[in-house]
Parts: structure tokens; C-alpha cells; sequence
């Protein structure tokens, strides 16, 4: 299939909606809200998860693929005009490096003494495989290049690769759902902690309750790829065809909130075709 920037920004809106609601429930007063399905009183902010989708979606639109040195002069100069959006403390420090000159290609590795492996790679990857929709080949590609100009480490890596392979797969009339969804990421994924939680996930029923689904898989509270992008799988898979339906179990999971629906929400937007919430 042909690149597909419509797909695009439709990833990219379920991802922003997804992160602005997430956002909502690192406040312990909505999440009462969770039970009854009530949504926070507005206005709902986005964070740092939004506007470096945002980056991608303009480098894939000017470039037809992820330049590099271009995505990351984007990122810096996001965050030199608003580094108050929830950027992690080593995310931060590396943007500013770049924005003062420091190359990519240096900085990113020596972050962590071998780079993060947080989820920052993967909460802005989803539009990736909306642009490159039923070509998860490609999707996996481009995934591993916006990956690697702020996460070095191979586990961020794969983490980006699993949501932009996932978004890809989605975006696909008569894709495959829960387990057989799962099945159809794996083999993109390099080996990695990330893609063994992924293939555990498989062997979790998806009527599981969501707490007992967040214990066994994480659901980002360490904030790192590995605990995060397995939940997400989970919580995508069997929730396809029902934006609204995704976002409410995968909050129930709570964690890294914000990061946890911009990925659900960045992919089953490209599925349901339904973003309710906007």
C-alpha cells in the first residue's frame, strides 16, 4: 500500500485524545470517576507524548520517511519553545543537548551509559504504522529510525517497533484481533525483554481483569518500554473495534497513564475509525 498521511493524523489524533485523557487520571480525585465511566471536567492538557507525535507526523509528511536529523532538530525545537509538557528528566537533558548543537548520534547513546530504554520511543510511534498502513515491514523500519535519535538502547527500540507494527496491522480492513493480533507483531520485534512480555501476553485470556493484566505485564509505572508496551499489546488487541472501550480498560491499569492511552488510543483509532472522546 501506498503511504498514507490521512492514516496518519487519524493515529495521531486518537494518540493526542488518548494522552490528554490519561493525563487527567494522574489526578486521585478522577479516578473515582473510573467505575461509572464519567469523564474529567475540562479543558484536558496534552503532554510531551502528543507534540513528539506531532514531529513525526511532519517529518513522514515532508520526507515520506523518518529523516533523522530532521526529526531530531523537530524534537529540540518542540522543547526548547515549551519544556513544561511532562518531558523525563533524561529526555530533557538529551533535547537540550541537541538544541545547543550536540549531535544525535552521540548524545542519544550516552544516555544511561547505552541509552533509555524508557517509552518515550514508543508513546509517539503509533502514526508511524498509520502512514505506512499493511506494511508492518516498513512500519518496523521507520519505527527503528525515530527510535534511535532518543533511544539507543534496543529495548525503546523495540517498543517503538511493536506500536508502529501493531498501528499497521490495525489499519487494515479485517485485521486480525486478540491473540492472533499479538501473533501477527512478533515477528517484527528484535529479541528483547519487550517482545518476551509480548508473547506472554498472548497467554492472557482477554476477559482477564485489568489489574490482575497490569501485574503480570506491567503498566508502565517504571516507565520503561518493557513494562509498558506489552500492556498496551494486550489492551489494543482486544479492543479494536471500540476506541471508547479501549481507553477506559487500559486507564484502569493507571501507571504511566498518559503514555499507556496515547499508545491504546494512537492504534485503535486507525482501527475502530471512531475517536468519541473528541
Amino acid at each position: 500500500m501506498n503511504p498514507s498521511i490521512e492514516d496518519a493524523l487519524i493515529s495521531l489524533q486518537g494518540l493526542s485524545v488518548g494522552d490528554a485523557f490519561g493525563e487527567q487520571f494522574f489526578t486521585p480525585a478522577n479516578r473515582n470517576l473510573l467505575s461509572k465511566r464519567e469523564l474529567p471536567h475540562g479543558p484536558w492538557g496534552w503532554t510531551d507524548d502528543t507534540i513528539m507525535a506531532v514531529s513525526i507526523v511532519e517529518i513522514l509528511k515532508k520526507y515520506g520517511e523518518i529523516n533523522q536529523d530532521a526529526l531530531a532538530k523537530s524534537f529540540a525545537d518542540e522543547y526548547m519553545k515549551d519544556p513544561f509538557r511532562g518531558y523525563g528528566m533524561g529526555a530533557a537533558g538529551l533535547l537540550r543537548q541537541i538544541a545547543y548543537g550536540e549531535n544525535w548520534r552521540q548524545a542519544a547513546p550516552g544516555l544511561f551509559d547505552g541509552g533509555s530504554f524508557g517509552n518515550g520511543a514508543a508513546m509517539r510511534a503509533a502514526p508511524i504504522g498509520g502512514f505506512f498502513k499493511g506494511d508492518p515491514k516498513m512500519a518496523a523500519e521507520e519505527a527503528k529510525k525515530s527510535a534511535q535519535v532518543t533511544h539507543a538502547h534496543p529495548e525503546g527500540i523495540s517498543g517503538a517497533i511493536a506500536v508502529a507494527v501493531a498501528a499497521s496491522i490495525a489499519a487494515v480492513p479485517n485485521h486480525p484481533k486478540g491473540t492472533e493480533f499479538l501473533n501477527e507483531i512478533l515477528p517484527f520485534i528484535p529479541d528483547s525483554e519487550t517482545r518476551d512480555r509480548i508473547n506472554e501476553a498472548r497467554d492472557i485470556p482477554g476477559n482477564t481483569a485489568i489489574p490482575d493484566v497490569a501485574q503480570a505485564l506491567g503498566s508502565g509505572m517504571l516507565i520503561s518500554a518493557q513494562d509498558t508496551v506489552p500492556y498496551c499489546m494486550w489492551c489494543a488487541a482486544y479492543n479494536l473495534d471500540n476506541y471508547e472501550d479501549a481507553m477506559w480498560q487500559t486507564i484502569a491499569g493507571f501507571g504511566d497513564c498518559d503514555t499507556t492511552c496515547a499508545i491504546v488510543g494512537g492504534i485503535t483509532a486507525l482501527s475502530s475509525r471512531n475517536i468519541p472522546l473528541a
